[in-house]
């Protein structure tokens, strides 16, 4: 299995926009919080979350490769498991469905980003004091982060943990990199 150096030489490899290596490491950092609740590998879940979006750059015209050729580029690098999450994390694409808890773990952590990096932005703490009851709130608020799928944030639930525990563990997370997500407000 590779290691995090490696991973991240690779996450550039594709030249994405720096949104994406946003998303990445913010799907890494909830990926790694969701592997410790879960008592899962850590290192393997996160590096399946910053490399779950590998192959954007390259298939965002293409929906239904997307997943499936980041896969391939992994062969070797990571587990087959890890493999069929990111196979799996755009399946209705792919036509890859989710079958095992890693498989919605990725579903939900890196869909989760979205709705946190947005509300972050919105507010003028960024992700200090962040709250599940609000993120509860614009969830609720189809307008607001309106790409963002719902339903697929609530998959947390098909991998071991309910939503309020989720969306509490995605902030948490997020917090501790906000800065190098750029999330982190200054008086």
């Amino acid at each position: 299995m590779l290691n995090r150096e490696q991973a991240l030489a690779l996450l550039q490899e594709w030249h994405p926009e720096p949104h994406l290596v946003q998303h990445a490491l913010a799907s890494e950092a909830v990926m790694r919080g969701l592997a410790v609740q879960l008592g899962e590998d850590e290192e393997l879940w996160g590096l399946t979350g910053l490399l779950h979006d590998l192959d954007y750059p390259l298939t965002h015209d293409k929906p239904e490769q997307h997943g499936l050729l980041g896969a391939e580029r992994l062969e070797g690098l990571l587990p087959e498991p890890a493999l069929h999450a990111i196979r799996a994390h755009n399946g209705e694409m792919t036509g890859v469905l989710p079958e095992s808890t890693f498989d919605f773990a990725l579903r939900c952590g890196e869909t989760v980003t979205g709705l946190v990096v947005t509300a972050a932005l919105v507010r003028p703490s960024g992700m200090e004091g962040m709250q599940v009851s609000s993120l509860k709130k614009k969830m609720k608020d189809k307008a607001f982060a309106a790409s963002v799928n719902r339903d697929c944030i609530r998959q947390c639930v098909q991998a071991g943990v309910d939503l309020d525990t989720f969306l509490a563990l995605a902030i948490r997370s997020m917090s501790a990199i906000d800065a190098e997500l750029g999330l982190r407000k200054t008086a």
